[in-house]
């Protein structure tokens, strides 16, 4: 059973409920040591007095903030707990708004909240389902490991679901990040009712279970092959960017294919691939790479 990483309050108003915050996503990514080449001596990364050359303990180091002057102001970690008390421990619904209306930019990590014991189920569910038929989501701001957090609580299958958001001050004005803003550009001939056909061909309802991390599982097969001293074969290499004369016959392909008419499967996106494996029930198609589908595909 999973341990929750935060316990608090949630307040709904007068009305509140004790709960537990638990990660909702499983982190697949597979992890490598480091060590030093030709040899199998570990590579190990210690907390070190810069002056003493001496290891410090994890209980003895504190905080420190950078002045102008090159000073440092020294936080000890239990002042940083001191200065939040309440809000360390209470995640404060502070306003209801559609979930439709939140930019996608601004989500961040997704949590379950549960009630922290059964006793606390009653008001958990009152709020759950009030929520689920207002349609609402809940925008609240509460502190979890020395961090203000901003969140929106919403109702998801008769739980609580919380999505940590990015505050407006941590996203980036484009124009201060991008080297160049694109020139805009006006469509030759039928180019943009070519580009919205073939995004209508590509429309369908999301299912996501239909997609897999491919490059991790690439991952462990590279890790497998090389432990079993089997020779490592590596991908295809990407496919150049289309140029401006072959921009309207490359969509009109593209759309011919997605409505089934004859074109060479190399004309296809790998998602294109994956989905004509999937309809021809092809196995194993999840862990093939684009060049190993085209050739299952091309046999079937």
């Amino acid at each position: 059973m999973a341990r929750p990483i935060w316990s608090g309050a949630l307040n709904f108003g007068l009305v509140t409920v004790p709960v537990q915050l638990y990660s909702a996503i499983e982190d697949h990514t597979v992890h490598f040591r480091q060590f030093e080449r030709d040899t199998s001596d570990r590579i190990r990364y210690k907390r070190v007095n810069e002056r003493t050359g001496k290891e410090v303990d994890y209980q003895d180091i504190v905080k420190g903030y950078e002045l102008e002057d090159g000073g440092y102001v020294l936080i000890e970690p239990d002042e940083l707990d001191d200065i939040a008390p309440g809000r360390s421990k209470t995640l404060d619904i502070e306003t209801f708004v559609e979930l439709a209306g939140i930019d996608p930019m601004y989500f961040d990590k997704t949590y379950w909240l549960a009630p922290s014991k059964d006793e606390f189920g009653k008001a958990y569910g009152l709020l759950a389902q009030a929520m689920a038929k207002s349609g609402k989501a809940g925008v609240a701001k509460f502190v979890m490991r020395g961090k203000e957090y901003l969140a929106l609580v919403r109702a998801q299958d008769g739980l609580l679901l919380l999505n940590t958001l990015h505050f407006a001050a941590d996203l980036r004005d484009p124009a201060k990040v991008l080297p160049k803003k694109p020139a805009k550009s006006k469509p030759k001939g039928k180019e943009l009712d070519m580009a919205v056909s073939l995004i209508d061909a590509m429309t369908e309802d999301w299912r996501p279970e239909d997609y897999r991390d491919g490059y991790t599982a690439r991952v462990r097969k590279l890790i497998k092959d090389k432990k079993a001293g089997r020779k490592v074969e590596p991908e295809a290499a990407p496919r150049e960017a289309t140029g401006v004369v072959d921009l309207f016959d490359a969509l009109s392909r593209s759309v011919r294919g997605r409505k089934g008419g004859s074109t060479d499967l190399s004309d296809l996106t790998k998602a294109d691939l994956d989905k004509l494996a999937r309809e021809k029930a092809i196995k194993g198609r999840s862990k093939m790479s684009r060049a190993e589908l085209e050739r299952v595909l091309e046999a079937s």
